[in-house]
């Protein structure tokens, strides 16, 4: 079964083992993902985010141009297994060659430092697909809230404070573009926002839904029928803690299970064409039950034993996430 995955933090992570003088090869390394486990979960396509903390780098545009260096660096040294591509072509001719397909994404739109000239230069250095925020307000908008008490970070929905004036003449210039807007991370009030303020599909690259664990960074009812109804994707997260509502101190796994348990309620919201994969590869911890893409054939096998047809699960590993893709990357 081909494999589509919008979310994966795998060159942020090589980085961090480049700035460590570690072993560093997209090809092969002890990481969640890399090229060799992707032929043999038959993927298609792997989003690779730049991902950039704002409270790590006091110039968050210059990290992220790192990062984007090592992407080209590491992937074109393989062109021959795989292909960057920047428009839907792009992903055909790949498919056609027998070879997968890298799409560079940014995950915090922060980077861009509130400078519009900044995106459209990322966009000419072939950036898709960009998360507004992460989990730091910035100059586009706020993520739910953080609450830290001692050791624990809790997670609050933020019903009030969306995008800026920035954000939204970031979105529009994205629609324009044809780059992807990515609401993962971003608070519920803006999430709305960019439903306000823009008109062609969007994704949640790596969120669940909030009614089956209740962690803010999945998304609400409301927000999955009217993400669906715009023609976008949700990605299903790998991430235990978006997942299942564990007590704490219990111990945490991701389950297959429980990602069937998500994409059973999304069907019956949003239809099964808002359903994709989104595993936040590499910016996930703990047990995981899938720990790479040579392990996607036990997803494939949990979805047909409970019923999803052959049809639907093409829809939720592939074809769901590239409709999106047909439309926006022209």
């Amino acid at each position: 079964m081909k494999v589509v995955d919008m979310h994966c933090d795998t060159i942020s992570e090589l980085f961090y083992r480049m700035e460590e003088g570690k072993e560093h090869s997209v090809w092969k390394n002890d990481c969640h993902v890399d090229l060799e486990r992707m032929e043999k979960g038959d993927y298609c396509l792997q989003n690779f985010a730049m991902f950039t903390s704002l409270d790590r780098y006091e110039k968050p545009f210059e990290h992220c141009m790192k990062l984007v260096d090592l992407f080209y660096q590491e992937l074109e040294e393989h062109g021959d297994r795989i292909g960057i591509v920047k428009t839907f072509e792009d992903i055909e001719e790949n498919r056609r060659l027998g070879k997968m397909s890298a799409l560079l994404t940014i995950e915090e739109g922060g980077v861009c430092q509130g400078e519009i000239a900044f995106l459209r230069n990322f966009y000419r250095l072939g950036v898709r697909m960009m998360t507004l925020t992460w989990n730091f307000r910035n100059e586009l908008g706020w993520p739910n809230i953080i609450r830290i008490e001692g050791d624990e970070a809790y997670f609050e929905p933020d019903t009030e404070h969306g995008l800026t004036e920035t954000g939204i003449e970031f979105v529009r210039e994205m629609e324009r573009l044809g780059m992807i807007m990515d609401v993962s991370h971003l608070s519920d009030a803006g999430i709305m926002d960019v439903f306000r303020y823009t008109k062609k599909p969007f994704v949640a690259s790596h969120s669940n839904a909030r009614t089956v664990a209740s962690n803010p960074r999945n998304l609400t009812d409301e927000m999955l029928k009217t993400l669906s109804e715009r023609g976008g994707v949700a990605g299903i997260n790998y991430c235990a803690d978006f997942l299942h509502d564990w007590q704490r101190g219990e111990h945490a796994v991701s389950r297959v299970d429980d990602m069937i348990l998500h994409m059973k309620h999304m069907k019956k919201i949003g239809g099964i064409q808002c359903i994709g994969l989104g595993s936040d590869f590499d910016g996930i911890g703990g047990e995981l039950e899938i720990k790479s893409p040579e392990d996607l054939p036990v997803l494939e096998q949990a979805m047909r034993r409970v019923g999803f047809t052959e049809e639907e699960i093409e829809g939720v590993f592939y074809k769901n996430v590239l409709r999106v893709y047909r439309e926006i990357l022209k």
